[in-house]
């Protein structure tokens, strides 16, 4: 029985077919020409929506965002973008301090998730209407992010079964827009996520995906293709650079390197609390308490629209006691 909120995966309960699917995929990688240099073209409102959110304001984001859906209901941006901006709502809203580190953690089910899912699913289901048309990797780019969006919600949601479902679904997708462009920074990007959190998994976990045919991962790999999304990346270059820098903490205690990939972050978005918050826990974990303290105080400052997010932010910040003069 599918979870609630739950797409139909089009892996769910048929691991032989994926198997198959997979085995198909390789003796035909090169049966299709690639079109190098098909590169993601925002429209304007949803590069400003992107800006208005990483500097800080979700809510400013989705409302520039309803417009774009309005003039362009067949353009899956607009509603991939939104899903996003209430991603990063609920990422603030679930964060936590444990073993020193600040980062969303496992919350329950939330009766707003279902409008987060059914954007998702939108922008996917607009996606596959354009490429029954044509294919094309920027469609196939758009489909991925959505099953990557589902993924994260199921994964804050303690979903797992859901979160292979998706992240597999991501997988395929971000596969054939590379293979249709290998030059495709966002699928690179949307690549070296599921490459990294799959080669980071624990030995018992390992053998599990082996028995329930989930793919594998490299996170070397992972590394190299997060590097290429922040660098060259239209549609995921932040997210590919705030996620490589905080698995590369959380995972690999390289604290000096992740604070050195995050800091464009807070250069670029000096009003957006989380990457403060993110930025100011790196410092201190390099005893860096004069400018751990620095961030933390003007994220505390900041006037934030989300009052759930507000709470939260000061919450974290007071949590640190470099946060104190």
């Amino acid at each position: 029985m599918a979870e609630e909120g739950e797409m139909t995966c089009p892996f769910a309960g048929q691991r032989v077919l994926l198997a198959a699917f997979l085995l198909v995929a390789v003796l035909l990688a090169g049966a299709f020409p690639a079109r190098a240099g098909e590169k993601v073209v925002l429209a304007p409102e949803a590069a400003k929506a992107m800006e208005t959110m990483y500097s800080g304001d979700p809510d400013g984001a989705i409302e520039i965002l309803r417009g774009l859906e309005q003039a362009q209901p067949d353009n899956p941006q607009g509603f991939l973008l939104e899903a996003e901006a209430r991603w990063w709502k609920f990422y603030c809203t679930a964060l936590e301090v444990k073993w020193g580190m600040i980062d969303a953690m496992k919350r329950g089910k939330l009766a707003e998730d279902e409008a987060y899912f059914a954007l998702t699913d939108k922008a996917v289901r607009l996606a596959q209407a354009e490429l029954a048309k044509q294919d094309s990797a920027e469609m196939h780019v758009y489909a991925g992010m959505a099953w990557a969006l589902r993924a994260r919600m199921h994964a804050l949601r303690g979903e797992n079964r859901s979160v292979a479902c998706a992240g597999v679904a991501a997988r395929t997708e971000f596969l054939r827009a590379l293979q249709l462009d290998p030059q495709q920074a966002d699928a690179a990007a949307g690549l070296g996520l599921y490459n990294y959190y799959i080669d980071t998994l624990s030995g018992i976990v390992k053998i599990l995906r082996f028995f329930m045919g989930i793919p594998g991962g490299d996170k070397k790999e992972g590394i190299r293709q997060l590097e290429i999304g922040m660098n060259q990346g239209a549609l995921m270059a932040v997210e590919a650079r705030f996620y490589l820098a905080k698995n590369l903490r959380t995972y690999d205690q390289q604290y000096e390197r992740a604070r050195e990939i995050f800091e464009p972050l807070v250069t670029r978005y000096p009003r957006n609390p989380i990457f403060l918050l993110l930025f100011g826990n790196f410092s201190a974990e390099l005893g860096r308490n004069a400018k751990a303290a620095q961030y933390f105080r003007t994220a505390r400052s900041l006037s934030i629209p989300d009052a759930a997010c507000a709470a939260r932010v000061r919450e974290m910040a007071n949590s640190f006691p470099e946060a104190h003069p």
